[in-house]
């Protein structure tokens, strides 16, 4: 099992990934440059949280052309297990490999906390080893992570169960509280809070450590 860490200039989570997939789970891992075009060998990828080219335009915006991000497209496309988390998450809606668009938090503030999240996981294989209807605490931390959808859309991702992670206390104003969803496969997961931050008891919890493990089973 091998994890493919996506890191672009201005990444900051993509260690903290890779600390919990090797020395919380023992997953290998490989960083992935921005300019790379080589995935083989790779079991799952993961596109890190921080904030890729700096955030110019609009978050993910300038990410969704790195050569890598192409290649992770076709990786998906054919079946492969792709997470992202928090600046991750904005990278797959432009992508167009998720559906909705992040912005600005309701109040306009970074809030950065630990979240109370209800999952629904259906068919998603990041989030086979949780319970339908149990309640998780993971950190976020975030500016731009209001989650909107046109209104007509909404239906049809609750309906495919594609709204898998929601907020118990809706922190940034995002539509039906959404903290993630996946693609109707299930094999794409965009999330906000950051599980790789909810691996350790002492700093986080471990609430974070199946969504990784998953891979393993």
């Amino acid at each position: 099992m091998t994890l493919g860490i996506v890191v672009f200039p201005g990444s900051n989570c993509d260690r903290d990934v890779q600390w919990a997939a090797e020395g919380c789970l023992g997953i290998s891992s490989r960083f992935l440059w921005h300019e790379d075009r080589d995935l083989s060998g790779l079991d799952a990828v993961v596109i890190p949280g921080g904030f890729s080219y700096g955030d110019y335009l609009r978050c993910g915006a300038i990410a969704r052309f790195a050569p890598v991000l192409q290649e992770v497209v076709r990786f998906a496309e054919a079946g492969g297990p792709v997470l992202g988390i928090c600046n991750g998450f904005q990278v797959l809606t432009e992508l167009g490999l998720l559906p909705g668009a992040l912005t600005r938090n309701e109040h306009l503030h970074f809030v950065c906390e630990t979240s109370e999240l209800t999952v629904q996981p259906g068919s998603c294989r990041w989030l086979k080893g949780y319970s339908n209807g149990e309640l998780l605490r993971f950190p976020i931390a975030h500016g731009e992570g209001r989650y909107q959808i046109e209104a007509d859309q909404l239906p049809v991702l609750e309906a495919n169960g594609q709204v898998v992670l929601r907020y118990r206390h809706n922190p940034n104003g995002s539509v039906a509280d959404v903290a993630g969803i996946c693609n109707p496969a299930g094999n794409v997961l965009g999330l906000m809070p950051h599980p790789e931050r909810a691996c350790d008891p002492a700093t986080g919890g471990i609430d974070g450590q199946r969504l990784l493990a998953a891979l393993l089973g």
